[in-house]
């Protein structure tokens, strides 16, 4: 029997984009020939995950996960073509372990690489599931957030399965004040973010260069209108608060209860808990965001398919 090499399977899955174990198993079963290797890949619908990969994938879910404390947990973003894959329960299932394993990733490329099941990877999993469900994936980004002592709290808005949906927040409170306190701070916390979407967390964690480019705009948009230069520099410190407030979480008014700053709302709630209670991240992911859709012509596309 031909031995099969790390060499051999590195060529089947550059000829196939198929997964490491699905190479290696394929080889095996056909004795080292390396053509007879990629026409079982390609029956066992395998190699199909090559053809797939140039689609954009801007759809599909944001999964979160906590860890048995709640001391820390991830989020993570997982792409499909299409909304209704989104929904179908292999997706689904893997979103949910891939984000537990996430909790230990450093990185979404560890995160790919991190043994999943029988034998295979992450990714390895993934490609085989693009293989059965006939749709491009990808896992495309992963963080965490963790406390020494307090609660990180996920939310998920609009929720299609437990903590699985389109947008997904982590919040982490650093604080001694019971669990319950902070999971109920946490929660309210989060759902505010995943509404008002704020970019940072306080004033000093804005880039200075952001802030000053910002002053800049705001400078002359307030010449433009024919406002002495005086008069303008004693107005930029009002719009730059403006701005931040706008920008800052804990700068921005609480959607549930919009004459509170949500950093008052934490004060209080350590006034209540009797213990400091210090808002130390967030993080929030929204699907697809940031991803360029091509929005092709539905007469073309017919025609395209019709032509071969």
């Amino acid at each position: 029997m031909t031995a099969v090499t790390a060499a051999m399977v590195k060529e089947l899955r550059d000829k196939t984009d198929a997964g490491m174990m699905d190479a290696k198993n394929a080889l095996v079963e056909c004795n080292g020939d390396m053509e007879a290797a990629v026409d079982y890949l390609r029956k066992k619908g395998l190699s199909k995950a090559a053809k797939k990969s140039g689609r954009t994938a801007a759809e599909g879910l944001v999964a979160v996960c906590a860890g048995a404390d709640n001391k820390e947990a991830s989020l993570l973003e997982v792409n499909a073509e299409t909304d209704f894959v989104a929904r179908n329960q292999q997706f689904q299932d893997f979103a949910t372990k891939a984000a537990q394993l996430s909790l230990t990733a450093t990185s979404v490329e560890s995160l790919a690489s991190a043994p999943y099941a029988d034998g295979k990877t992450t990714q390895d999993y993934l490609t085989s599931l693009i293989a059965t469900i006939g749709e491009n994936m990808s896992l495309r980004r992963c963080a965490k957030l963790s406390v020494s002592e307090g609660y990180v709290s996920t939310y998920i808005h609009n929720a299609v399965a437990p903590n699985l949906g389109k947008i997904g927040v982590l919040v982490a409170l650093e604080s001694s004040a019971p669990a319950d306190v902070l999971a109920n701070l946490g929660k309210q916390l989060a759902m505010h973010v995943a509404a008002a979407n704020p970019q940072f967390l306080d004033t000093s964690s804005v880039d200075p260069a952001v802030a000053e480019r910002e002053r800049n705009v705001q400078r002359e948009t307030a010449l433009a209108s024919g406002k002495p230069a005086d008069i303008v520099e004693k107005m930029l410190d009002g719009r730059m608060r403006k701005y931040f407030e706008e920008v800052c979480f804990t700068e921005q008014a609480f959607i549930m209860d919009p004459e509170t700053k949500i950093s008052a709302v934490i004060e209080k709630a350590a006034k209540a808990a009797g213990t400091a209670i210090k808002l130390t991240g967030f993080i929030r992911y929204q699907l697809g965001e940031g991803i360029e859709v091509e929005v092709k012509d539905f007469a073309a596309e017919v025609a395209s398919v019709v032509n071969g």
